[in-house]
């Protein structure tokens, strides 16, 4: 995954626009955080200060490090595990060798761990980091300085984590908004390329097939305009719970229009996804929507060939749906499967007239 995603994907993608905004704020933290302690390594190596010197080059070096994997491939590098050991290590050490101006960078220190960490991580880390410095305080300054420190830090501490946590919330909250669909609850649009295009890779790469279904409310219009809008939303409400209910953990239900519902099945044959695909259709139809509107459905089913893209893969499974639609609705119909290049490239025997039996093709 690149640092920078582009402003397509921005736009498209708000999973991968999160996990962008966090990539670049490790990146910038660590330039800062680079530019800050490196001044410090002859500071103290002028000082005499010779193994803090030395903690701080890893320090550095650590950051240069995280700083050249995420621009030039895309990781991050031991995952920023470094960063809080080399930071409680360099902030106990300097305030037990120079006091006080020692101290002071723990603060930041403290904060940064809880952007650069997982929340659960940073608060460990966090823990250990206050306790080492309460000791090294209690070691180093009056029982009325130790105080003061371990509460300021501990405070300091507990408000990053505060914020860290909220923001968590707030991304995860704006990232559900951006990628399921208000009404039903199901996933939208906004994610239906990566998630084909991930079964796409599942089959090239291991031979996984997958398979996805096309679900259509037949004359869903009459709905909305003899009972209201409001009751064709119970409706489509209804309707994903009902779907939603004969579902593996696995598979993965779309909204992709107005009436039209699209199931991702992973490691599923187009067979499998054939009977799954009536059990639906019998479901939608086998009882009344709220009191006495009665709905049927049409459905299409496409198992995802070798060598197609997500948009073929679809458009297949669109036209199976329009051909459902026109054989009179309330139907299931399978796409026609593609030639994958395996067939392709080791094409099946033909019959040898003369002899009765078979000749490559």
């Amino acid at each position: 995954m690149n640092l920078i995603a582009s402003p397509n994907t921005l736009a498209t993608n708000p999973t991968l626009a999160v996990l962008g905004f966090k990539r670049q704020l490790v990146y910038h933290l660590h330039i800062w955080a680079f530019i800050a302690v490196a001044p410090l390594v002859m500071v103290q190596w002028q000082h005499g200060n010779v193994l803090l010197s030395s903690l701080l080059i890893l320090f550095c070096a650590n950051a240069a490090l995280v700083i050249a994997f995420l621009r030039f491939r895309s990781t991050y590098f031991f995952k920023g595990r470094l960063f809080p050991i080399l930071a409680v290590v360099c902030a106990a050490y300097s305030t037990l060798i120079n006091g006080h101006a020692g101290l002071y960078w723990a603060y930041p220190a403290a904060i940064a761990l809880f952007f650069l960490l997982p929340l659960r991580e940073a608060i460990f880390c966090n823990v250990v980091f206050v306790s080492v410095m309460a000791v090294v305080s209690f070691l180093k300054f009056p029982e009325a300085d130790f105080w003061r420190i371990t509460f300021s830090l501990g405070l300091s501490c507990l408000f990053a984590m505060i914020f860290a946590w909220l923001v968590g919330r707030l991304q995860a909250e704006l990232t559900r908004l951006a990628t399921t669909d208000p009404l039903t609850g199901c996933l939208n649009r906004s994610q239906l390329a990566d998630i084909l295009n991930s079964q796409i890779q599942m089959r090239e790469r291991y031979e996984r097939v997958s398979s996805l279904v096309l679900i259509d409310l037949d004359y869903f219009k009459t709905i909305n305009d003899r009972w209201g809008h409001l009751a064709g939303d119970k409706v489509l409400k209804e309707m994903a719970l009902r779907v939603r209910k004969r579902l593996r953990e696995s598979d993965q239900l779309f909204r992709i229009g107005g009436e039209e519902f699209m199931v991702v099945l992973p490691e599923t044959r187009q067979k499998d996804a054939d009977t799954l695909a009536h059990q639906l259709l019998t479901s939608i139809s086998a009882r009344p929507f709220l009191d006495d509107i009665r709905v049927t459905a049409s459905a299409s089913v496409a198992e995802v060939t070798q060598g197609e893209t997500w948009s073929v893969w679809l458009n297949r499974a669109d036209q199976a749906l329009y051909e459902a639609k026109s054989r009179g609705r309330n139907q299931v119909v399978n796409a026609p499967r593609l030639a994958s290049q395996e067939d392709i490239l080791d094409p099946a025997p033909l019959a040898d007239p003369a002899t009765g039996g078979t000749t490559p093709a």
